[in-house]
């Protein structure tokens, strides 16, 4: 039997983000200003035939899966990107001296987050992306210079996502502790933090694996287009 999290953004679709789900129980998608997120049930010919046909722009899809994909004309492949699948695997809050001054990110700092998220790359951002919620920063000389969020919900499971730092403030430690202080969000709310990160970023990993995350699994995402 398949874990949850072999189909990450399909089963928090039907789960606690049904509310931003456009499709069905086969095939079903984010609202297309928060996310390019699609999710199948079953990766089958049937259920890209639907996303084709419902496609409501020009834009991409993208699709994660820990099994290789065939992608079906008339769609067209526009990257596969390989990634790991990370899991906290500790039960308590961590316990952490807070540093640096963490706020609350909101809508006054949307140009600022896709700025930095533009420069690291660390996952798409776009102007609704702040509705997953939960993002947190640490400023530097009045710039955004770490973040990070939350993401896909896949019921006990909840993502932390878009963890990025300004290469001009690499070394200071917003990383981690911005990590922590979401980890520890996450478990208040009773539920597992899980993340992604693209299979070459050894020092992401490493970090990850500090505060104490393990590699579940090798996972792709998997970018679509008409």
């Amino acid at each position: 039997m398949s874990h949850i999290l072999d189909n990450p953004i399909y089963y928090s679709l039907i789960s606690n983000h049904n509310k931003y789900a456009i499709g069905n129980s086969e095939a079903v998608f984010y609202y297309r200003a928060m996310s390019s997120f699609a999710g199948f049930k079953n990766f089958n010919h049937d259920n890209f035939n639907w996303l084709y046909e419902n496609h409501p722009d020009d834009g991409v899809f993208i699709l994660f899966s820990i099994h290789d994909v065939e992608i079906p004309k008339p769609w067209k492949l526009i990257a596969k990107i390989d990634m790991f699948q990370l899991v906290f695997e500790g039960k308590d809050l961590i316990q952490i001296d807070d540093k640096h001054h963490i706020q609350n990110l909101n809508d006054e700092h949307i140009e600022e987050m896709k700025a930095l998220v533009e420069l690291t790359k660390p996952g798409p951002f776009i102007d609704k992306t702040i509705d997953f919620g939960n993002y947190i920063g640490v400023f530097d000389n009045n710039r955004l210079a770490s973040m990070n969020g939350q993401r896909f919900n896949p019921h006990p499971y909840r993502e932390v996502s878009a963890v990025c730092t300004h290469p001009d403030f690499l070394g200071n430690g917003y990383a981690f502790e911005l990590l922590v202080k979401q980890v520890n969000q996450v478990l208040e709310q009773h539920e597992i933090p899980f993340l992604h990160v693209r299979a070459d970023n050894s020092s992401a990993i490493k970090l990850y694996e500090k505060v104490g995350f393990k590699i579940r699994t090798a996972i792709q995402a998997i970018v679509i287009a008409k």
